[in-house]
């Protein structure tokens, strides 16, 4: 009976999936209707296989499904999955439901090397790396964060300590943050602003394939971590007597949570909530704590709340497109609350 829920749970996310792929390429400022959508992913496949380029509609509807609509869609998708799964690994590990991805600090160093990129850039010769400048520092100011709660995973021995740690780090680079900010020019201000919002209208189809490369593998890895995640559920005593190497387990946990929050912090900014309430929603949908389930059934709702949650950025706030996070917020605070308070949801 389990087996056949969990099944028809798994294929209803998947289809999710693709109508949230499907409306994520339709719906914006300029609509496209569903049928032109299907013409045009099936002239994109039929020119894959034959090698030949096909195109059976408009140029314009052509040009907004392949140069913008599918970018942005593809790439919410996988930034969804990613950080739904990041936040599922971090929940089990500290054994927290209102555990996030960003709470080990590294939105924060994000923000740190984004603003030194773009409030005190030109200062510092940054200005002429192009339009990779702010992904470049994003991606390095995730990286020293990773690597400095990477070091604290192996050394400290209590994960506790290391929560503490990331939300030291965390305030500090806020605080080195804000001191910029009151000194940078007010034009600066309002574009690193706009970065700490998140957004996913920016990708272009080589972000995209950098993206996929990073986030596939990584997350296939963290799959292969099932088991001994399902053992840390019962906390890292029980963990070890079942032949748990508990320490490695840490540091792989983080690392792969780290890197899959890197990747995506680096190319569309923060993005909030979709890591702490989504992995609650699969728990409360599926009603099992097997973390086998768990993390393909998170990373496909995570896709789909995070593609859909885009697309209502685009149009549900009167023809002016809202920033993601503004949507993640509005959608995951209230949901979270509810799930926590009223529904009592534990790990």
């Amino acid at each position: 009976m389990q087996r056949c829920r969990t099944a028809s749970a798994l294929a209803g996310l998947c289809g999710l999936v693709v109508l949230s792929l499907l409306l994520g390429i339709s719906v914006g400022p300029v609509h496209i209707p569903l049928s032109t959508v299907l013409k045009v992913l099936w002239s994109q496949i039929a020119s894959a296989l034959t090698h030949r380029h096909t195109q059976c509609v408009s140029s314009v509807y052509y040009e907004i499904v392949v140069g913008i609509r599918e970018p942005r869609t593809l790439a919410a998708l996988v930034g969804g999955a990613a950080l739904a799964v990041a936040g599922l690994m971090l929940q089990v590990l500290f054994r927290n439901p209102i555990v996030g991805p960003y709470v080990l600090g590294i939105s924060s160093s994000a923000m740190l090397f984004v603003g030194i990129a773009i409030l005190l850039g030109y200062t510092f010769g940054l200005g002429n790396l192009g339009p990779y400048t702010i992904v470049l520092a994003s991606f390095i100011g995730s990286l020293v964060a990773s690597l400095l709660i990477l070091v604290a995973a192996s050394l400290v021995p209590s994960i506790v300590t290391l929560l503490v740690l990331g939300l030291m780090i965390g305030y500090f680079c806020s605080a080195v943050t804000n001191i910029m900010i009151v000194f940078a020019q007010q034009r600066r201000v309002h574009e690193f602003i706009l970065w700490t919002f998140g957004s996913f209208s920016s990708y272009m189809w080589s972000q995209v394939i950098v993206t996929y490369a990073a986030c596939v593998p990584l997350l296939i890895a963290s799959f292969a971590m099932y088991r001994q995640l399902n053992a840390l559920l019962m906390g890292e005593s029980y963990a070890r007597t079942m032949g748990v190497n508990t320490r490695l387990a840490r540091v792989a946990i983080v690392g792969l949570s780290s890197a899959l929050t890197a990747v995506i912090t680096s190319f569309a900014g923060p993005v909030a909530f979709i890591g702490m309430a989504v992995p609650l929603m699969a728990r409360a949908l599926l009603k099992t704590s097997n973390n086998a389930v768990l993390i393909p059934a998170v990373a496909l709702l995570g896709a789909s709340v995070t593609c859909l949650c885009d697309v209502a950025a685009r149009v549900a706030f009167m023809g002016v497109e809202m920033p993601i996070s503004t949507v993640t917020s509005l959608f995951g605070a209230p949901l979270l609350a509810y799930m926590l308070v009223r529904r009592r949801v534990r790990l």
